[in-house]
């Protein structure tokens, strides 16, 4: 993913300069959004600072708790270096002083569907609407109307008549969905989750003919080999999940656990996954699992699938 930083900042602190790569948000309010600022503009080079209008306690917390330094405009910070530590939260926001910034998009469930084929499948950028329709599992008469928004909001061009469409902002439209994806479509998969007596049940899974994909821990660990799952993330469709969880509970006695490290959701893409990982989401999907985590662990993981698997596939379309 490189470095992005909105701006290059030096702080001195006694006989100490401290470099910071910033990112500049004009609203943080989701939790994920954290996390993509992290991956976005720590590098070897110089750690990452978040500067914002203004930040809630909860949020200077999480902050903290994800080692992501910050300021904000109310006077709140966390700076953690060689020399400097300044950690103060709970100021209030000062009326007039919030920066002016692009309308939050996004959309509903529907849109985070069909964007998600999009990003998945660039060539579907020029398909015409039922081929859309039956990527992404959504009805015809809501693909004109996201498309009409990522045009409004300068993440897209082209004419619909034409199929002359092509993404502006490939990358920022892929932010802005894993930032959504917790909130808005997620709940709505019908999670459910598990736990089994072996905690290493997954290594001997075998997926084939569930219609069933690993997400999460697990699929970052077969893309990269750089992680040791702790939970296990499987998506199944829907018209499959019955069958699917009858056999893993036989096989692996998967037994209900609100706090299990099992979870199972539904399959919301309609399309085929890749050839070379038939057993995984798309890594898009992936990705976001683990940066919805907020562990540091799993958001370097994903910041080396970004930077490994999905930037290409997010090229010029």
């Amino acid at each position: 993913m490189g470095c992005h930083a909105d701006a290059v900042i030096e702080l001195r602190a006694g006989e100490r300069n401290h470099r910071y790569h910033c990112e500049c948000k004009a609203t943080v309010d989701r939790t994920a959004t954290l996390a993509l600022v992290k991956a976005q503009v720590e590098t070897g080079q110089a750690p990452g600072l978040l500067i914002a209008p203004y930040l809630t306690a909860d949020m200077a917390d999480r902050c903290r708790a994800l080692g992501l330094e910050f300021i904000d405009a109310a006077g709140n910070a966390y700076l953690n270096a060689p020399g400097l530590y300044v950690f103060v939260k709970g100021q209030k926001a000062v009326a007039g002083r919030a920066l002016a910034g692009p309308q939050r998009g996004g959309g509903n469930a529907t849109a985070l569907r069909m964007i998600f084929a999009l990003l998945c499948r660039p060539e579907l950028v020029h398909a015409p609407y039922r081929e859309i329709v039956k990527a992404a599992g959504i009805a015809l008469g809501a693909v004109g109307w996201v498309f009409y928004d990522l045009t409004r909001r300068g993440l897209m061009s082209g004419s619909d008549k034409t199929y002359g469409r092509r993404w502006l902002e490939p990358g920022q439209m892929l932010d802005e969905w894993v930032t959504n994806y917790p909130i808005k479509l997620r709940p709505k998969l019908n999670p459910r989750r598990f736990r089994a007596p072996d905690p290493q049940w997954w290594q001997e899974a075998r997926l084939k003919g569930l219609d069933a994909w690993w997400g999460g821990e697990v699929a970052a660990d077969r893309l990269t080999g750089l992680l040791k799952p702790a939970t296990q993330t499987l998506y199944v469709k829907p018209q499959a999940a019955p069958d699917c969880l009858r056999k893993l509970v036989n096989l692996y006695r998967l037994r209900p656990d609100p706090a299990g490290p099992v979870e199972i959701l539904e399959a919301f893409w309609r399309f085929p996954v890749d050839e070379t990982h038939p057993d995984l989401a798309p890594p898009i999907l992936a990705y976001a699992d683990l940066m919805a985590t907020l562990d540091p662990r799993n958001i370097e993981v994903a910041r080396m699938i970004r930077e490994r698997i999905i930037n290409d596939a997010l090229g010029p379309n």
